[in-house]
């Protein structure tokens, strides 16, 4: 292990072209029989502070959304086969569009390592696999990060970060790529309507190296909050994977984070002074309010990431890699965190390196 710092150079992002939240919005409200239950809903998608989600899936003939008539969810519940089979079509798809997005930004040549995170959809071979195959990448090393949820991104990085720090010279491509909108389900409860509500799709694509410019990842973190395995999680069904999103998530995380001692076992020190930016995980404005509060932070230090929220909602492992994205540029300490199934949060501390 050498002293070498990892840093991101830079990344690029990609979400398909299909914009699905105002037909999601609509389709959900109909699937409730409750005039008041109806009312609800519309009234919490308008706070949900999301404008936009994206969609990898086929509009219908008449250019309508998946969740319209003659779209992938009309009719039966699409069995877990047909809608792995999409992930196979469409995932290496986008994240080969994030990974255009980034060569416009950097140099690609010379890639040593692959890391790709995805908790979507599963196919063999792997979509590390599919991915160098189309990049032409013989002899690279390949990592596979799969089905750890939102927090995946923060895997991929660090083991980027882990390589570079035991080869200098390595040049690792990280990718995330997620199809959310590939487990809908035609629910008539509003609470799984609402967490529906939240997903979207999207993948990211970036190189991290020991040189150049960029935003060093330093000193990671893991922790799993005690009590909480069923807070979060997925099980793997006949139509599709479901997700179980615990209404107790954003105060469990509020109390964890409003605890010194847990702050301490995170980023290293319960002050938070020389903290100037935060990257958190976007995975609804409950989170981002839990956050906010929990650790007493003023009104815009969430910004950026309750803009990418706004425009694309939580596109799962994604999502961090946008928020990291758009503060590339900015200057100072920070920290990236995120949360997921355990109920665990992981993330690193980080700054730009000119």
């Amino acid at each position: 292990m050498t002293d070498t710092c990892a840093r991101i150079n830079a990344i690029g992002c990609a979400v398909p072209a299909l914009d699905m939240h105002g037909p999601f919005i609509r389709w959900a409200t109909g699937q409730l029989d409750d005039p008041r239950e109806r009312r609800m809903f519309q009234r919490m998608a308008e706070r949900s502070g999301i404008e936009h989600r994206w969609c990898a899936l086929p509009p219908t003939a008449e250019g309508g959304s998946p969740v319209d008539p003659g779209g992938f969810y009309a009719g039966d519940r699409p069995p877990t086969s047909l809608r792995m089979r999409c992930y196979a079509d469409h995932a290496p798809r986008l994240a080969m569009e994030a990974i255009a997005r980034l060569k416009a930004l950097v140099p690609l040549d010379g890639i040593s390592h692959l890391v790709v995170a995805s908790c979507t959809g599963f196919v063999a071979p792997g979509i590390d696999q599919i991915i160098a195959e189309r990049l032409g990448l013989e002899g690279v090393e390949r990592t596979l990060v799969g089905f750890m949820g939102c927090y995946a991104a923060v895997a991929a990085l660090r083991t980027a970060r882990h390589i570079v720090r035991s080869e200098p010279d390595a040049r690792v491509l990280v990718v995330t790529v997620e199809l959310s909108s590939l487990h809908f389900q035609p629910e008539r409860q509003i609470e799984r309507l609402l967490m529906m509500l939240q997903f979207g799709d999207g993948a990211a694509a970036a190189l991290v190296t020991g040189e150049g410019a960029g935003v060093a990842i330093d000193r990671p973190f893991s922790l799993n909050l005690p009590d909480s395995a069923e807070l979060i999680r997925w099980d793997i069904g006949d139509s599709g994977f479901v997700m179980h999103l615990s209404g107790e998530v954003p105060a469990r995380i509020q109390a964890a984070l409003g605890d010194p001692s847990v702050r301490r076992r995170l980023w290293g020190s319960d002050d938070m002074a020389g903290i100037d930016r935060w990257a958190v995980h976007a995975g609804g404005r409950s989170i981002l309010d839990a956050v906010e509060q929990g650790l007493e932070l003023g009104r815009d230090a969430l910004a950026p990431s309750r803009a990418v929220l706004a425009r694309f909602g939580n596109m799962s492992s994604s999502t961090l890699m946008f928020i990291l994205r758009d503060m590339m540029e900015g200057a100072g300490q920070g920290v990236a965190l995120a949360f997921g199934p355990g109920l665990a949060a992981e993330g690193f501390r980080f700054e730009r390196l000119a």
